[in-house]
């Protein structure tokens, strides 16, 4: 509960400033006087929720949002796992992937227009690009750093590709699987944003774009934190299901004292007489067991 309320006061704290600095119009090196009130931001958000467009702008990025990185999340891992393990496959494809992995997923909007008969379409390609790089790198990372004596386990004991595959590669690469797609929903997020002010037609980037036009200052932060919100959102669901699939995994918790300590309670140790060594010092058998 303490940790919830500090958070509940840093958010307030940082509100709390921003009422402060632009209702006081402070202009030192920044301009806060340029800036609306979180009291005028409330009251545009109240007038948003309160219309149709604001939900159909939602529904229209949260599709193809969804859209976009479901096909990344497949086929990024997809193509991880056989990059990682076929060398025909790593040689095909490898430097096609390689010289278009670094091209910013948003210049490829003249691409996806020349390209696509529909802006919805090429909107949920640059969406679906931005995912797709940063799992199909993790997948790839996380499969070439398993240990090999599990799979020569699975063989030993009559395992073919697949039971492979299923056994070993996939479960063991999950927890990197799952970081590149908690980057990836975040670069989603800011490249459909991107491509919604520049060739769409509804959403909220494009939305936002259109009350920066008509200088609507208090509308665009309503974007802003809609954008921020739904983000946090969505990465927040990506971090629990891998949290859900990954629960296998050993986990520690933060410690005040900055020693970090298992979340299950350690057995009791058996009583020993004074005649019997006890051990290890404390901090040597507190090393040994984290190791």
């Amino acid at each position: 509960m303490t940790r919830y309320a500090l958070r509940v006061a840093s958010v307030a704290a940082a509100l709390g400033l921003w009422q402060l600095l632009t209702s006081l119009d402070v202009d030192l090196w920044l301009r806060f006087s340029q800036f609306p009130t979180v009291a005028d931001v409330a009251r545009a958000f109240a007038d948003r929720l309160a219309g149709d467009d604001y939900w159909t702008d939602l529904t229209d990025s949260l599709t193809r949002i969804v859209t976009g990185f479901l096909l990344a999340a497949v086929l990024g891992v997809a193509t991880g796992v056989l990059v990682a393990r076929s060398r025909l496959a790593e040689d095909l494809l490898g430097p096609i992937l390689e010289v278009v992995r670094p091209i910013p997923a948003i210049a490829l909007v003249p691409v996806a227009i020349l390209l696509f008969p529909s802006n919805e379409q090429g909107i949920v390609f640059i969406t679906f690009t931005a995912a797709f790089f940063p799992v199909l790198v993790s997948t790839r990372h996380a499969v070439r750093a398993l240990t090999p004596g599990w799979e020569e386990a699975v063989r030993t004991m009559g395992g073919g590709r697949w039971r492979i595959l299923a056994s070993v590669v996939l479960p063991g690469a999950l927890p990197g699987i799952f970081g590149g797609l908690s980057v990836g929903i975040g670069v989603s997020w800011i490249c459909v944003i991107s491509a919604e002010m520049i060739s769409g037609q509804y959403g909220v980037g494009y939305r936002t774009w259109q009350d920066y036009t008509v200088v609507d200052y208090p509308g665009v932060f309503v974007g802003m934190v809609t954008i921020g919100v739904l983000g946090w959102a969505t990465s927040t669901a990506v971090e629990l299901l891998g949290r859900r699939l990954t629960r296998w995994l050993p986990r520690t918790s933060y410690v005040p004292t900055g020693r970090a300590r298992p979340k299950s309670p350690r057995p009791a140790a058996p009583a020993a007489s004074s005649a019997v060594p006890t051990g290890p010092e404390p901090a040597e058998a507190r090393d040994e067991h984290l190791v």
